[in-house]
């Protein structure tokens, strides 16, 4: 679980749940069609995939509000991370990657995998992933392949 000291003051009652779609689709799938299909453009037949049904899926609350998601495949893959507009830049995103990589250790990975929109590549770098290969496309969005190698003990984090 997420410290209190690892978020700002204010993201103290910060709570992250997981499970699979069938348990936390109804609060992450508005979440990911608010960032993914309003904001980003994205077609909806495109956002809800095949994956979702084999992921391993996280929520973030504030209070009772879902205000972040994201998802961990069975090749260790972190994916479809998304935080709503008016929460931004507060450290949920940061809570929800890393609780998901601490997942993948726990889980026997060695190294995890992402699809970083090259808008964000920093954040991502700045938790210790780095870009594989050239640009590519994703829905008309410029991505990037990264990769973070994970220690036995970020499996203690999680």
């Amino acid at each position: 679980m997420i410290k209190s000291a690892d978020l700002r003051p204010d993201l103290a009652g910060l709570r992250l749940a997981q499970g699979s779609w069938q348990e936390l689709r109804a609060a992450a799938e508005p979440v990911r069609r608010a960032v993914f299909v309003h904001e980003q453009g994205c077609s909806e037949e495109s956002e809800w995939d095949e994956f979702d049904a084999v992921a391993l899926h996280c929520v973030a609350y504030l209070g009772d509000e879902a205000v972040g998601t994201g998802r961990l495949l069975p090749e260790f893959r972190i994916g479809r991370m998304a935080v709503v507009a008016p929460q931004r830049r507060r450290g949920i995103a940061s809570a929800i990657l890393e609780h998901l990589v601490a997942v993948a250790a726990q889980r026997g990975a060695r190294a995890v995998l992402l699809h970083a929109q090259v808008a964000v590549l920093e954040f991502y770098r700045q938790h210790g992933f780095a870009a594989l290969g050239d640009n590519f496309l994703e829905e008309d969005i410029v991505h990037v392949l990264m990769r973070r190698c994970v220690a036995v003990n970020e499996a203690e984090r999680g």
